[in-house]
Parts: C-alpha cells; structure tokens; sequence
C-alpha cells in the first residue's frame, strides 16, 4: 500500500512538472494568467510590447501631447529623495518634469525636481503598485494644501503632475497619460 502512494505521488509530481515545463516562465513576479500556454511561443518583440513602460519612455508619449512639459532629471538610487527607486512594491524607474505654464514665482524656494515646477512620472512593475503609491501620496497630502497634486494612473504608471496647474491645463496630463502604450 505504502509502495503504491510512493508511486501515485512520483507519477503526479512529474506529470506537473512536466505541464509546468511547457509554457515560458514568468520572472516578472505576476502570477501567470490562465492563457499564458496559448502566448509561449510570441515573438521577442510580442514579449516586449508587454513589458510595463519605464518613466522616460511614458515621459516621451505624455510630452508629444503636452509640449510645455520639459524633461528635469532622471532619479537614480544615488539621487533618489525617496529611497524608493527600486525597493519592493515602489517605482522601477522615475522622471521629473517642470512645465513652462507655472510661474518661476510660484516655485521660489523649490529644488529641480520637485513636483511643484511640474510633476514626475514613476513607472511600477504592478498596476497595482503604482495605484497604491497614489492612493498613500493623496492619504498623506490631503490634509496638506500646499502638497497637494493631481496623480493619475495609468496602467503601471503614476503621473504626478503640480497643483500650480489648473485643473484643465493638469487634465491635458490625464488624457496624454490614458493614451499610453
């Protein structure tokens, strides 16, 4: 009887190792989705189109639809005000922006980068990360006036744009964002 469980419990564990083995793996930390056998064999350039976009590249798209946004910097691990580029659950890369429509008197006293000469765009591995990053940065800031931002996600992406910004001119920031590929 004993002899026959061994068996029974062999003949399973290689029977799904060897289902496992037939579909690419997924080291994006996703849970594969039921489909996943069905996409195994696209091609290099299917795989990444499927890729969450980096900051720079959400940067490009937004700034052809909204061309008083320029490029500020790029943050890295060494400039990172946060120490979030990279950490579990944070954004994976990000940019900030400055927009020529806010008065350089409106941001006297602020550093390059800060979200007040413009806003920053952060790029996440899970659209779920980068909802949760919103949701805290609106938790914190709400009971702060001049912290305030409009925050928009799209996808993997939070767009961070200034409170300096009217409501109309922030909202040409929200429909660049909910175009992004």
């Amino acid at each position: 009887m004993k002899q026959n469980l061994t068996i029974t419990a062999a003949t399973l564990l290689i029977a799904t190792l060897a289902a496992c083995s037939n579909t690419k793996a997924d080291t994006s930390g996703t849970p594969a989705s039921p489909n996943a056998a069905k996409h195994s064999s696209t091609t290099k350039q299917d795989s990444t189109a499927s890729k969450p976009l980096t900051a720079g590249t959400a940067f490009d798209q937004i700034s052809a639809s909204v061309t008083t946004a320029k490029l500020s910097g790029t943050v890295t691990a060494e400039n990172d005000p946060n120490d979030l580029l990279g950490r579990p659950s944070q954004y994976t890369s990000k940019i900030t922006f400055s927009d020529s429509r806010i008065s350089a008197d409106d941001v006297i006293g602020t550093d390059k980068g800060d979200i007040e000469r413009g806003g920053a765009i952060e790029s996440f591995a899970t659209a779920g990360d980068a909802k949760t990053r919103a949701e805290y940065i609106q938790t914190v800031t709400k009971s702060m006036p001049t912290l305030t931002e409009y925050d928009y996600v799209q996808g993997t992406t939070l767009v961070r744009v200034s409170h300096y910004l009217t409501p109309k001119q922030a909202g040409e920031y929200k429909a660049a964002a909910a175009n992004l590929e």
